[in-house]
């Protein structure tokens, strides 16, 4: 904005003339408005250099430039009436953009409602966007009321302007350095932290949206209980936006032209203000001289000590002339030219913030290496991508997830583009919660906090080993051991737990209180066991016995993971085996 706003208006003869002439030909030309309230003085702009941490004595804008142009001599009622002037000047002037009137015109109904006493005048509005915006640069809008770009002023860095530091980390002007005013309205961060409106129901309360932005300068205009059909309160009120006597004289100005009469134009084809100047920057000292401060913040070169006149040189001693007895003059020296001033280096770089780079989500089950590495981005304190800066990322939690290398806290320097990633994290022995913290800067630190997991193990699938027939009497215990395997995306699952449940359905949803059971460590039967798998997926199950009851019976397998198997189990008697009849011996009989 520094290239669009003319530099404030200092007191002065001249220009406090030129101010009055302009606002002389106004009234000749216009009916008056409210008039001046007497002893309404406001004050110029402070020297610079002068420092603060917020708003410049409590001004809306820190006192920011503002434009200076002042409205045409032809009112929009009474077009024709200068002859120095083209009639369509005051028409075009006189225009407001669609999106910028609308929203001033919803802002003084919404204070009407909010607090009728204060009579806010839209007009009021239009005539202080005019002079720190131009109605939004000309309206350009998009269909919310937002600018495309953010409409900023120069940095309050002293040079030329007050002193503000920051007061919102760059999150409103980007600027983490200095405060900067904002948006059509042009508050700097800290009012608007506190006078920020959302007038566009958007849940936003952005000072680059024209309804939100005029919303919150009437409802700034209107504090301390101000009635602002009054002379006197609407002088305040002007004067806490911008404490100049002139930035009051320039915006009743405006305020007289837009009450004589306006019309609605289309966005982005407002009239901009003409081209400003920027502040100059103090001079520094020049060759030969030294500076001095002087008042307004400039300075004003000093002569160097001129070489002495012939015969005013002080006696002192040296070599006697001959026959004289007495000592001649010490000869004065050049001179010494000052050397110029060496340029001063270029500001470093400003570290601004910090964004998430593409980090997806962090999940990875125990023991394994996650697919996600958090990666972030630096900006400066414009928003552009920074290099070279160096940030930390901390693993914080108990499920014992280091980065590679075995470490808790490393730190990568942003690369050319401002992405700084970390190494792959390795996950811990215990499931759960755990965060990652990227954290850059030193004076101002940003951070950004990551979520992770630690799951745990899975299998997808899960079989016997063989498929013996698995039978048992009652109250016997099974000969043959039940093995299974367990495996995920088709390798073996290492340390997946499994849940062994004897079951009554073919699902194996509803659990069986009588036919097999395992032996708890009393002996006591038991028919739910959790179970895990060895190195190489494999499971075999403890002891199966069979209690007094015959029957088929279901032993269900399941794991993390979703993989599950049924096995059937048999109990009963063994059969009953008849021994062969023998036949009688034959005997032989004698013969006779």
């Amino acid at each position: 904005m520094a290239a669009h706003i003319r530099r404030r208006l200092r007191k002065g003869a001249t220009t406090t003339a030129v101010a009055a002439a302009a606002v002389a030909a106004l009234a000749a030309s216009q009916a008056p408005a409210a008039p001046l309230a007497e002893g309404s003085t406001g004050g110029d702009q402070q020297t610079a250099g002068g420092e603060s941490g917020g708003p410049e004595d409590g001004a809306a804008t820190g006192n920011s430039p503002y434009y200076t142009d002042l409205p045409p001599l032809v009112t929009p009622n009474r077009p024709g009436s200068s002859s120095n002037l083209p009639a369509a000047t005051g028409s075009a002037e006189a225009g407001i953009p669609a999106s910028v009137l609308a929203a001033y015109k919803q802002a003084e109904r919404t204070v009407a409602t909010t607090d009728p006493a204060c009579r806010l005048p839209w007009q009021l509005l239009a005539a202080i966007g005019k002079v720190e915006s131009g109605q939004a640069r000309g309206g350009q809008v998009d269909a919310n009321g937002t600018t495309p770009t953010p409409i900023l002023g120069p940095a309050l860095n002293g040079q030329g302007f007050a002193l503000i530091k920051d007061t919102d980390g760059g999150a409103y002007d980007g600027d983490a350095v200095h405060d900067r005013a904002v948006g059509p309205m042009q508050f700097i961060p800290s009012t608007w932290a506190t006078w920020g409106q959302d007038a566009n129901g958007d849940g936003r309360k952005d000072p680059n949206n024209i309804y939100d932005a005029a919303l919150a300068a009437g409802r700034y205009l209107c504090a301390g209980g101000r009635n602002l059909a009054v002379a006197a309160d609407l002088d305040r009120a002007v004067l806490s936006y911008n404490q100049s006597t002139e930035y009051l004289r320039t915006v009743r100005s405006w305020f007289a032209y837009y009450q004589r009469g306006t019309h609605e134009v289309p966005d982005g084809s407002g009239v901009l203000p003409t081209a400003p100047s920027t502040p100059s920057p103090s001079p520094g000292p020049r060759p030969g001289g030294t500076t001095s401060p002087t008042p307004g913040g400039t300075t004003s070169p000093q002569p160097s000590p001129s070489p002495s006149k012939p015969g005013a040189t002080k006696p002192g001693p040296g070599p006697s002339k001959p026959g004289d007895g007495t000592t001649g003059p010490t000869p004065t020296p050049p001179p010494r030219p000052t050397p110029p001033p060496k340029p001063s280096p270029p500001p470093a770089e400003t570290f601004g913030s910090l964004e998430n780079a593409g980090t997806g989500p962090l999940t990875a089950t125990v023991g394994g290496t996650f697919d996600q590495r958090v990666s972030v981005r630096a900006r400066n304190a414009l928003g552009a991508p920074m290099a070279k800066v160096p940030v930390t990322f901390t693993v914080t939690g108990t499920t014992g997830t280091l980065f590679e290398g075995g470490k808790k806290t490393v730190t990568v320097v942003s690369n050319a583009d401002g992405t700084a990633t970390a190494p792959a994290l390795k996950a811990g022995e215990k499931t759960g919660e755990f965060t990652v913290t990227a954290t850059a800067g030193t004076t101002r630190p940003r951070t950004l906090t990551y979520a992770a997991s630690v799951t745990a193990r899975q299998a997808d699938k899960i079989v016997r080993t063989d498929d013996k027939a698995l039978v048992a009497a009652p109250g016997e215990k099974f000969a043959d051991a039940v093995t299974a395997k367990a495996t995920h995306k088709g390798a073996a699952a290492a340390g997946v737990a499994v849940t062994a449940t004897m079951v009554k359905d073919g699902p194996g949803l509803i659990g069986n209180d009588k036919g097999p059971y395992f032996k708890d460590a009393d002996g006591k039967p038991l028919r739910t066991l959790d179970l895990t798998t060895d190195a190489d997926g494999l499971l075999q199950l403890p002891e199966i016995f069979a209690d007094e009851n015959p029957g088929t019976y279901k032993l269900r397998l399941t794991t993390e993971g979703g993989g599950s198997v049924v096995i059937e189990l048999t109990v009963q008697a063994p059969e009953e085996t008849v021994p062969e009849e023998t036949a009688p011996e034959e005997t032989e009989t004698p013969e006779a």
